[in-house]
Parts: structure tokens; sequence; C-alpha cells
């Protein structure tokens, strides 16, 4: 047996209307499921990010209670060909890029943050494939 993918991840934020506006309105995911108070979910490609008010996932009551805290990563994939766009729209909505880093093979990436500071990449398609 094997898993196929990470299908979701979860990040804690401290305000769901500012985590919309970055990650839909700047960045042009998808919302797919909002709970006032509680979460806001987008797509993100074939994958899913869960904004949730940490406070809130902690009390857990339909599903397990989560909970976490502090400045976490993840990175988007795209396509070799897209990332130079995708550089270019972070620099044009005044998102300031942290570093860009040159894995070798032509491969890139570059790093920036989101509202809550949590660290975001957006990696080239076939970085970390075998």
């Amino acid at each position: 047996m094997n898993v196929i993918k990470i299908k979701e991840t979860c990040l804690y934020v401290k305000d769901l209307e500012a985590s919309r506006a970055f990650y839909h309105n700047k960045l042009g995911f998808e919302v797919i499921g909002q709970v006032k108070d509680r979460h806001v979910f987008f797509r993100a490609g074939a994958s899913v990010l869960l904004c949730f008010i940490a406070a809130a996932a902690k009390r857990g009551a339909t599903l397990p209670p989560h909970y976490g805290a502090g400045q976490l990563h993840l990175a988007f994939e795209v396509a070799k060909e897209d990332y130079a766009g995708w550089k270019e729209k972070i620099i044009s909505l005044d998102i300031p890029i942290e570093q860009e880093y040159d894995w070798g093979r032509g491969y890139l990436s570059f790093y920036f943050r989101d509202p809550d500071e949590h660290l975001l990449e957006v990696v080239m398609e076939g970085m970390w494939e075998r």
C-alpha cells in the first residue's frame, strides 16, 4: 500500500478575513468552505489548504481537536514555465520575496510570508521527483 499524496494541509491563523484576502483575492485560490470564526478552506491545485482559528479547532466537536502555533512552512508547486509568472505576481502584489534559492539541476524556488508570517514557497514542478 502506498500513500498517493498529502491531500490537505493546515495553517493556524489569527484573522480569517485576512487569510481569505491573501489566499483568495491575491493568490487566486478558490474558496471551497468557510465557517465564521472557525475556518476558511481553499483549493490549491489538486490539494486543499485549510486555515483554522487555532482556538476554535482546539475545541473540536464534530471532528477530533487539533491545534498549532508558530510560523509554519509549506510549498506550492508550479509548472517550470509558470515559475517566473508567479514570481512576478508576488512582486506586483508588493509581497516581499525573502529569498530565491537555486536547488541545482535547473530547479528554483522562492520564499515569502502570509499575513500570519507562515513561510510560503513556490517551487518548480519536478524538484522532488525520484
